[in-house]
């Protein structure tokens, strides 16, 4: 007979579980049968000796089919992205009314903060009114009507990785790849799509930082992906460094209006938003090649076409009606901002960017524990990247705190983070395409 006991220990002392039992663990993850202590107990063994290839499919897929899967009949390619995690990454808000104004459909089911990174449905928050919740029946009508729609998985769709993901930011065990896969995919396969792209990162921000580890993540994404018949390709991208100049809910929601309204622009969040988008749009057969979707998404974004789609999408999910107007209006500040003072002089030669992260979530911008509540306004904005000139007590970024204290701590963390030199390496933006 099956039981969460069983499947456990066959997993600690370095079995497989077959499909039928993973199915029976991910329905009980879905309907409370397996308890918090058991699904922890599960991750931890996964962590450590793993399941292979064939547990990792019949993983992907019983957390699939826990919920409702999604079915289209849209007259063009339903598609979306997805990233593996990083610090100051805000491309999904600029992609996906990019590639909605290109003409695909984006229903994107997005997470939230997990360990040091930032999460999508968490910035999205800070727009005052914006529901991330939505009924299905409501999820279909926005995406038709406006072309994208961002939100979180509902208690529907792959409801078992809703479970083991808030489960995992809370102990330990974020950087499985057998666990990174089924929960990544269990979400996007369950949204019914035609193509996926992925954004593998690597680097100090990555939740796997060495190349061997970001490669074999994209190998196990993009096979698995399209073993289930979803058109899948990943680009490894850089993450030594944070993507953009603003870490932290609503100032990253900030920069994306910037980059939106082109005023202004940060180079790589716009460079990889178009690289992203073009790979995408090459996938699904909506342009001939990467290089062509890339100059679709780029006149989207430059135009203010991606602009309008966006605000299109907040009003729809009840956000402010004005926001394109209005949203430094909207968007909420911190009562503390204070400029972090470089320690010495030089070029930024390195980045401790999960550093940065964790001190982002202490300042309240993530969660230390399973239901901690976000405050969106807090964060670090102005944040130098690597290769950029810092003279002595010159600002390396600007923190923006709930407190005096908290901005203290904040500081002297970034401040560790940073290295300072004469020279400095600048990795490329996107290190190398898998699929």
């Amino acid at each position: 007979m099956t039981d969460a006991r069983r499947i456990i220990a066959t997993v600690r002392d370095g079995g497989v579980p077959g499909a039928d039992d993973l199915r029976w663990f991910a329905a009980g993850l879905a309907d409370g049968g397996v308890t918090d202590a058991q699904a922890g107990a599960f991750a931890m063994a996964v962590l450590l000796n793993g399941i292979g290839e064939a547990g990792r499919v019949a993983l992907t897929q019983a957390m699939r089919d826990s919920g409702t899967v999604l079915r289209w009949a849209m007259p063009a390619p339903v598609v979306d992205k997805h990233s593996t995690g990083g610090v100051g990454d805000s491309i999904s808000l600029l992609l996906a009314p990019a590639l909605a104004d290109c003409g695909v459909y984006v229903p994107m089911v997005s997470g939230r903060g997990l360990g040091h990174t930032g999460g999508t449905l968490d910035k999205l928050e800070a727009i005052p009114g914006y529901a991330v919740d939505q009924a299905e029946a409501d999820f279909r009508r926005i995406v038709a009507d406006v072309g994208c729609a961002i939100v979180a998985a509902t208690g529907e769709i792959a409801p078992a990785d809703r479970r083991l993901y808030a489960i995992r930011d809370v102990t330990g065990t974020v950087e499985s790849i057998d666990l990174i896969t089924a929960s990544i995919l269990s979400k996007k396969l369950a949204a019914g799509l035609d193509a996926l792209v992925l954004d593998v990162k690597v680097g100090s921000g990555a939740f796997l930082p060495s190349a061997a580890q970001a490669r074999s993540l994209a190998r196990s994404l993009v096979d698995t992906a399209n073993g289930a018949g979803c058109r899948t390709s990943a680009l490894i991208t850089d993450m030594d460094q944070p993507l953009a100049g603003n870490a932290g809910n609503a100032l990253e929601v900030a920069e994306v209006m910037g980059a939106l309204t082109c005023d202004p622009v940060n180079q790589r969040l716009w460079d990889l938003t178009v690289a992203l988008g073009g790979e995408l749009l090459a996938l699904c057969g909506a342009a001939p090649d990467a290089e062509d979707g890339g100059r679709r998404i780029f006149a989207s974004l430059h135009s203010g076409r991606a602009a309008e789609r966006f605000a299109r999408m907040v009003a729809a999910q009840g956000g402010p009606a004005d926001f394109l107007d209005r949203w430094r209006d909207h968007l909420p500040s911190a009562p503390v901002v204070r400029d972090v003072p470089a320690v010495g002089a030089g070029l930024v030669a390195r980045i401790d960017t999960r550093a940065v992260g964790e001190a982002v979530v202490h300042l309240g911008g993530g969660r230390l524990r399973n239901g901690d509540r976000i405050n969106p306004r807090v964060g670090f904005s102005d944040l130098k990247g690597l290769g950029m000139n810092a003279g002595p007590g010159d600002p390396l970024a600007r923190v923006h705190a709930a407190t005096e204290g908290a901005a203290d701590r904040a500081i002297a963390a970034l401040q560790a983070a940073y290295q300072l030199a004469e020279d400095a390496d600048l990795p490329d933006l996107v290190q190398e395409r898998v699929g």
